[in-house]
């Protein structure tokens, strides 16, 4: 049942993104395009399959199974959640296109590759706090890279004088960057708290299985804020907006998962929370 199910859930968010791809990109060529919600709703329903099934992965009675791929479709949750709750009366759905499909991917991957990886039941509710505001800071910048991503794309078409229904069905370039900045700073702002709860609740950041960890996240968040202190200075935007969020993005990806998948897939040893 736990197969058929994440198949499902599979299917239903990489029919969300075809639709939404759809919208985008054939909208002046097909007489018929199916209406935004549809593509929601199914994003929606794939949401809540996927949402089953990481309470049946992560949850037990031996604690909190944060194995890598678990941690991988936990992230990929969090991600599609903050991105659809907004995407009712904001214009943020186009992020689909590149996000779902990750998603499907890392459910496929936890229901191919179960593993177990425990945080134990009698772990703190000060490190849980930190997964949680990590979890919440990775996802929020996650959606800022791809915001990112499809504000360059929007720059190419721009710069060169090129039309289509790409170019016009997304908002105007100022509201794109606008809410570019709108992920960061709140990104930013969790990735800040992650930051400080880590410090002030784990035994010691710096230790040997950790230091790659705390020194890269503590770059990226250098990289954030000094992002969004050229904007307010020196009024920063467009491509070196960009570069500036794709290379904390990195830096993030690499703190969190790099570490965790040598430590956990490679080195078989403790993992990183």
């Amino acid at each position: 049942m736990k197969q058929t199910i994440a198949l499902i859930s599979v299917l239903l968010y990489l029919g969300s993104a075809a639709l939404i791809t759809y919208r985008l990109f054939w909208r002046d060529k097909a007489p018929n395009i199916p209406p935004r919600w549809l593509a929601l709703g199914l994003a929606f329903a794939g949401l809540l399959l996927h949402t089953w099934l990481l309470s049946q992965a992560i949850f037990s009675h031996g604690g909190l199974n944060l194995a890598f791929f678990n941690a991988l479709s936990l992230a990929s949750w969090t991600i599609v959640a903050s991105l659809l709750v907004p995407s009712v009366n904001k214009p943020v759905e186009n992020l689909g296109i590149i996000l779902l499909p990750i998603a499907a991917l890392t459910i496929a991957l936890d229901a191919l590759y179960p593993n177990l990886s425990f945080m134990g039941a009698d772990a703190s509710w000060m490190l849980k706090l930190h997964v949680l505001l990590s979890m919440l800071a990775y996802s929020l910048l996650t959606l800022a890279s791809v915001q990112a991503i499809l504000l360059a794309v929007q720059d190419h078409y721009l710069r060169r004088r090129l039309h289509g229904s790409f170019i016009r069905t997304l908002p105007p370039l100022m509201t794109m960057e606008a809410l570019l900045f709108e992920m960061i700073t709140v990104g930013f702002v969790l990735l800040t708290l992650a930051l400080l709860s880590g410090i002030a609740f784990l035994d010691n950041m710096f230790a040997q299985h950790l230091v790659h960890k705390t020194v890269l996240s503590v770059v990226a968040w250098l990289t954030f804020g000094g992002l969004l202190v050229g904007r307010q200075l020196w009024g920063w935007r467009g491509r070196k907006a960009i570069v500036w969020t794709l290379s904390g993005f990195a830096l993030l990806i690499f703190a969190y998962f790099g570490s965790k998948l040598v430590l956990e897939l490679i080195l078989h040893r403790a993992p990183v929370y």
